[in-house]
């Protein structure tokens, strides 16, 4: 998440940081999901972020201020990887429906009804996705961490 947060920060996407690290684009999608870099790695993480090296290879050392993930931050980083998730599906079903429509022509009704189908289930996913709609049932794995915590996430 910190890697995710600095890269964010300079709006960067993954493949421009992976370049500028020399590394692949899998590397840095591992490091923000949280695998440790190994020490090659670290130090260009520091290089490029322009951090203490530290900040990347030690468990014990805090990471510096500017690089600590807030619950907002962390929240606001989930609502952005599903409108991204979101964004993904809805392209691949305008691919789907082109490339269909294109092989076996607009006079196949059952090629609607499938589209329909898909169409209905991304405009629900739209609406979870951009909170439109919200269900009591939703926020409830962090309210059972809250009250087995006794706290406040």
């Amino acid at each position: 998440m910190i890697v995710r947060k600095l890269r964010l920060q300079r709006g960067w996407s993954q493949d421009q940081l992976a370049e500028l690290m020399d590394v692949s684009v899998r590397t840095v999608q591992r490091l923000e999901r949280g695998q440790k870099p190994s020490l090659e790695t670290a130090r260009s993480l520091a290089a490029v972020f322009e951090v203490d090296i530290s900040s990347f290879i030690s468990e014990e050392t805090d990471m510096p201020e500017k690089a600590e993930l807030q619950q907002d931050e962390k929240e606001a980083i989930e609502y952005a990887k599903g409108v991204k998730e979101f964004i993904h599906g809805l392209g691949a079903y305008v691919v789907m429906a082109v490339v269909f429509f294109a092989v076996f022509g607009f006079d196949r009704p059952i090629l609607y009804w499938i589209f329909l189908g898909i169409g209905a289930g991304l405009a629900i996913q739209a609406l979870f996705t951009f909170e439109i709609v919200r269900f009591p049932f939703q926020d409830w794995e962090k309210r059972m961490a809250e009250k087995k915590l006794g706290r406040k996430l």
